[in-house]
């Protein structure tokens, strides 16, 4: 399973739709086996999402994303994890570990969100939409 996480001096970038350089992390049975960085030129929605479709990814792991951008890579297949924040490499301790709903990994102002690995589509519940994903 390939991750990525937008990263923005070894964080988690606060806002993914620009973000300027994304940590891919080939993840095989909840060990690493390959990471690299890429840098993202593309600034549109259609652009990221074909950068992305390219990558060949299967989580994104992010702070703060627009809702259309978001839904899109959700249409793609790709498992959206939003609202987190903190180190890259306690934020993917934790993603392995299913700690990500834990209060220090949570972006202010994304209270009430509530994330398990194997939850709907493994994406982030909120509040208002968490009745139209079960």
């Amino acid at each position: 399973m390939i991750i990525a996480v937008p990263n923005c001096q070894g964080r988690v970038s606060p806002v993914f739709d620009v973000a300027a350089r994304l940590l891919l992390v080939d993840d095989r049975n909840g060990a690493e086996s390959k990471r690299r960085e890429v840098v993202l030129f593309e600034r549109t929605r259609e652009g990221m999402m074909r950068n992305l479709r390219e990558l060949k990814i299967e989580v994104l792991i992010c702070g703060a994303i627009s809702l259309g951008l978001q839904q899109s890579l959700e249409q793609m297949g790709i498992r959206v994890v939003a609202g987190i924040c903190g180190e890259i490499e306690s934020v993917l301790a934790a993603y392995r570990e299913e700690r990500l709903n834990s209060s220090e990994f949570i972006m202010p102002g994304c209270c009430g969100r509530r994330w398990s690995r194997d939850s709907d589509k493994g994406v982030a519940d909120r509040p208002h939409r968490a009745a139209s994903l079960k």
